[in-house]
């Protein structure tokens, strides 16, 4: 065990804080913006219903609600992550020991990947309702438009 002076061990610790910090601002970033995303799927349901005045079509996996409620889960595992990373840090700065470890990074950055991939069907893929108003003899034909 090396001695450090107590400047640096405070510059040390307050580092470590930063980091948590900054971990607490992604996973907070991860849940606002999945509890956004579902509850924009709400409302674009909602949407359809008022204006096509049918029932809300079937549901896939690949949903902005599930895509959402992932986020948020997700969120809650980087907090989760984040405080026993820093509480490790710390003790590990404490014995003057410390090893950077990378893992955290690495598992936070495949999982945003994978939801992002995830993420992919629901931009792509588009339902076409039939709007009620407007009878298939006024559909253009072939090279014409609107």
């Amino acid at each position: 065990m090396t001695k450090i002076s107590p400047v640096d061990r405070q510059r040390e610790h307050q580092a470590n804080e930063r980091t948590f910090l900054a971990w607490l601002r992604t996973s907070i970033a991860l849940m606002g913006f999945g509890f956004a995303l579902t509850r924009f799927s709400l409302f674009l349901r909602q949407f359809q219903v008022a204006t096509t005045h049918q029932a809300a079509t079937h549901r896939s996996i690949f949903n902005s609600e599930n895509l959402g409620l992932s986020l948020v889960i997700f969120g809650i595992v980087v907090i989760v992550l984040a405080a026993w990373h820093y509480n490790r840090v710390f003790w590990q700065i404490e014995r003057g020991d410390y090893r950077p470890n990378r893992t955290m990074v690495w598992i936070t950055t495949a999982a945003v990947i994978v939801l992002g991939l995830l993420s992919l069907p629901v931009l792509l893929w588009r339902e076409v309702t039939p709007n009620p108003s407007v009878s298939p003899s006024q559909l253009p034909k072939d090279g014409q438009s609107f």
